[in-house]
């Protein structure tokens, strides 16, 4: 067995005993008496739907990533929402830890495809929870509106069972692969991914991205969902 005291402790990243955390979770659960299995399920659709999918957003420092910044912006990536989920689930008493995963044909535009370089993504990220004496993997990431309008069933998430990825979408494009597990941690490697980040996609490409975000304004800020799909 685990020392699962680990995996309910808040850090620096997963700041589940902020305030505003604290006061998030309560607006989702109230006062019901749920399973943790229920508080799971609830907890997850709620950050996949809530929090706005944003690729575009700052990366490199862990303030990009707090759980408590996510909730005040309503926009995080895939890794800054399985942190959130993560965080939520700790509060409510349930064990959890974040993962990663390098992915192929990631839900995608012609715009980030060429913003990245490429289809490859790696430490995509998702949550881990302890649920009924097992590890059950959930992957808040996409919300609702962008999977309608990708053409995609949204991600369900029942406790039981792995939620990962949609092979495919509603015309049968496969649009999702895992092609490599990085395992599991109890808060975010921020040190770690930005050196996979930089070694994939090129030191130029890497350094680019920061430039470009601390210049930006409201005015050229990107629209993922407006942009063009493939």
């Amino acid at each position: 067995m685990e020392n699962m005291e680990e995996y309910l402790k808040p850090t620096e990243i997963l700041d589940s005993d902020s305030e505003i955390v604290v006061e998030y979770m309560k607006g989702i659960l109230g006062n019901n008496e749920y399973t943790p299995r229920e508080k799971a399920v609830k907890l997850y659709l709620h950050v996949r739907d809530d929090i706005k999918y944003n690729p575009y957003l700052p990366f490199y420092k862990p303030e990009h990533y707090r759980s408590s910044n996510v909730i005040k912006t309503k926009e995080a990536f895939c890794i800054g929402k399985a942190g959130l989920l993560c965080s939520l689930a700790r509060k409510a008493g349930i064990p959890a830890r974040v993962g990663f995963a390098t992915v192929k044909n990631h839900l995608s535009t012609k715009q980030l495809i060429d913003f990245l370089g490429t289809n490859i993504i790696p430490y995509h990220g998702y949550t881990e929870i302890w649920l009924d004496e097992k590890w059950v993997k959930a992957t808040p990431a996409f919300n609702a509106e962008l999977c309608k309008l990708h053409k995609v069933t949204p991600l369900e998430f029942d406790g039981i069972n792995d939620s990962v990825f949609q092979e495919a979408n509603s015309e049968n494009s496969r649009f999702m692969e895992y092609t490599e597990y990085h395992g599991e941690f109890s808060d975010i490697p921020i040190d770690i991914i930005l050196k996979s980040w930089e070694k994939t996609y090129g030191k130029e490409r890497f350094d680019s991205w920061i430039r470009l975000i601390e210049a930006q304004d409201e005015k050229n800020k990107r629209d993922f969902m407006k942009e063009d799909i493939i």
